[in-house]
C-alpha cells in the first residue's frame, strides 16, 4: 500500500540533543571549549519531521519521559504541529534521554547517549501499539530501542507480531554491536528495508567496501528485503528487493553540520516510498534532501516539498517522476504527535 494509505509509525527513541560545536574533538583527558550549545528535540524525532515535510503524515510511537526539562520539550515539539492520545504511556519514575552531539569545524558529528523512558517498552505499551497499527502503515524501528536491555526483548517480540499488511524499516544506528544477537535477528528477519550507514555495515559484515557491504547485507536478508548503505557525499548504495546493488550518487555541497543527515535520509525515502515512488527514485530525492540538510545548522534539518524541489534544479538525475510526487501539493493534514 502507498500514498493515502501510508502513515510513518516511529517505534521509539525521541529525545533530546544537547549539541555542542567544538572546533576539533579533545584528546582524551583533556577539554574543549564549545562556541556554540543548543537544545533539541532529536533522534527519531528527525526522521518524523524529515518525512512529514514531504507530506507523509507521521507519528510517535515511543515511551516519553514527565521530567519538566527533557520530556516536556519532546512533547512540546511533537505538539507544535497536533498532539493526541498516547497508545503508549508517559513512564511516571523515568525521563526521556539525551543524546551529547559534538560537531567539529568540519561538520562532522560524535555522540554520546543516555537512554530514558524512550527506550524502555513495556509488554502493556507493545499491545497498545499493535492496537493503534492500521494496514498500510510504514513502522520504523531504531537500532537504540533495540540495544536496550529490559526495552530490547520486549522491541523484539513487538516486531514479531507485527502484521504482514505493515512495512517495516529498520535503522540499526551507531549502537548496532550492542544489540544482543537475538534481538536483531528477529529485527532483520522482520523488516523490508535495512538502511544504515558504511560505519554500521562494516560493524554488521566486516566489510569495509560500500557496494560489498550492501550485497553481504541483502544476502543475509533475502530477497524480499531491501537494503540502504548510506555513504554520506559518495550517495548510497541501494539493493532492491531481488535485486543487485547499485550506486546512486550523492550531491557535492560545503556540509556545515551532518547532525541528522542519516535521518533526513531515512525520512525522506520513507516519504517518497509511502508515496507510491519506486525505490531508485526514492533513494535519489533521499540523497538530495540528506545534501540539504547538512548545509543547514542543527539536526531537524529536513526540507520541505518545495525546498526539496528548488534544490534539484538542475539536477537531470532527478526523474519526472520524484518531481511530480514532490509537487504534488501541500503536506496533508495529520498530526506529527502520540499513536491513538
Amino acid at each position: 500500500m502507498s500514498g493515502a494509505d501510508s502513515r510513518l509509525v516511529l517505534l521509539g527513541n525521541a529525545i533530546v540533543d544537547l549539541v555542542m560545536r567544538v572546533p576539533a574533538l579533545p584528546e582524551r583527558g583533556g577539554d574543549v571549549v564549545a562556541t556554540d550549545t543548543t537544545f533539541v528535540t532529536g533522534g527519531g524525532f528527525n526522521v518524523l519531521a524529515a518525512a512529514r515535510r514531504l507530506g507523509l503524515p507521521a507519528v510517535y510511537a515511543g515511551g516519553h519521559g514527565l521530567g519538566a526539562v527533557r520530556g516536556t520539550g519532546v512533547r512540546a515539539d511533537l505538539a507544535r504541529e497536533g498532539h493526541r492520545d498516547a497508545a503508549t504511556p508517559s513512564c511516571e519514575d523515568t525521563d526521556t534521554g539525551f543524546c551529547v552531539a559534538l560537531v567539529d569545524d568540519d561538520g562532522e558529528r560524535t555522540f554520546a547517549t543516555s537512554l530514558g523512558a524512550e527506550a524502555r517498552l513495556t509488554g502493556a505499551d507493545a499491545a497498545a501499539v499493535l492496537a493503534a497499527l492500521r494496514p498500510g502503515d510504514l513502522v520504523q524501528i531504531s537500532g537504540y530501542g533495540l540495544a536496550h536491555p529490559a526495552g530490547g526483548p520486549v522491541l523484539a517480540g513487538l516486531i514479531a507480531q507485527l502484521p504482514p499488511d505493515v512495512r517495516v524499516f529498520l535503522d540499526p544506528g551507531p549502537l548496532v554491536s550492542e544489540i544482543p544477537e537475538e534481538v536483531l535477528r528477529v529485527a532483520l528477519a522482520r523488516c523490508d528495508w535495512l538502511s544504515c550507514n558504511q560505519r554500521e555495515g562494516r560493524l554488521m559484515t566486516g566489510l569495509d567496501d560500500a557496494p560489498a557491504t550492501a550485497a553481504a547485507l541483502a544476502a543475509r536478508l533475502g530477497p524480499d528485503t531491501g537494503v540502504l548503505v548510506r555513504a554520506d557525499a559518495a550517495g548510497c548504495w541501494l539493493v532492491p528487493p531481488g535485486g543487485e546493488p547499485v550506486h546512486v550518487p550523492g550531491r557535492q555541497v560545503t556540509a556545515v553540520d551532518s547532525n541528522g543527515a542519516g535521518d533526513a535520509h531515512t525520512g525522506a525515502f520513507l516519504a517518497l516510498v509511502g508515496g507510491g515512488l519506486d525505490p531508485l527514485d526514492a533513494v535519489r530525492g533521499a540523497n538530495a534532501a540528506a545534501a540539504f540538510a547538512v548545509t543547514r545548522r542543527g539536526p531537524a534539518t529536513g526540507p520541505t516539498r518545495r525546498e526539496l524541489l528548488g534544490f534539484l534544479d538542475g539536477d537531470a538525475s532527478a526523474a519526472p517522476a520524484l518531481r511530480s510526487v514532490l509537487g504534488a501539493g501541500p503536506v496533508p493534514p495529520g498530526p506529527l504527535g502520540l499513536l491513538g
